[in-house]
Order: structure tokens, then sequence, then C-alpha cells
């Protein structure tokens, strides 16, 4: 069984951090780019980040330069440290990636249960 477990969020004033961690666990062979969304009330989910196997970073614009992306491959955990945050950060921020199992020649896509972030003074 394969999951992929966010945790770090909390409440937080605004102007101030959090670091996410994602860790995937499991019979896993390889992981693909792995993606931080978030999703606030009545909203779509939209895409925060994303990072490849080999490191390279995409952020979406509302973010950049507040927001890194990092991971350890050894302990396939994917982390997303959170600083300058705003109100309009609030929501709750899941995990994504295409993960190979053993025994499978396909990729299959995994999410986390969510984490929930809250900015607000």
């Amino acid at each position: 069984q394969v999951q992929l477990v966010e945790s770090g969020g909390g409440l937080v004033q605004p102007g101030g951090s959090l670091r996410l961690s994602c860790a995937a666990s499991g019979s896993i062979l390889s992981l693909s780019t792995i993606g931080w969304y978030r999703q606030a009330p009545g909203k779509e989910r939209e895409l925060v980040a994303t990072i490849t196997p080999g490191s390279s970073t995409n952020y979406a614009g509302f973010v950049k330069g507040r927001f890194t992306i990092s991971r350890d491959n050894a302990k396939n955990t994917v982390y997303l440290q959170m600083n300058s945050l705003k109100p309009e950060d609030t929501a709750v921020y899941y995990c994504h990636s295409l993960i190979r199992i053993y025994g499978s020649i396909q990729y299959r896509s995994y999410w986390g249960q969510g984490t929930q972030v809250t900015v607000s003074s």
C-alpha cells in the first residue's frame, strides 16, 4: 500500500512561516515529479509548486519568492517551506505524485490527504 502523508500545517500569523512535509511510504520503486497543490474553501484546487526527480522546480506566480520546494530522494520526502504567509494562502495543501511500485511497469497517481494551513491574526 502506497501512501503520501502530509504534515506541518497549522495556524500562523500573517508574515509567518510554515514548513510542510510530504512523505511517501510503501513499496515504492520510483517517484516522479512531486507537486504541492492547495484548495481554499469554495475554490478549485490549484498548483503551488512542483519538483522533478532531478530537483528542477517550478512555482505558481503567486508564491514565487515566498515558497521553496525541495525533496530528499533518500527519504522519499518533499518539503514546502512557506515564508511571508498571507491570509490568502489559507487552504488545504495536498501533495501529489506519479509513483511506480515494485512489480509494476506503470506509474499511478497518488494524492495525500491534505494538511490545513490557516493564516490569520
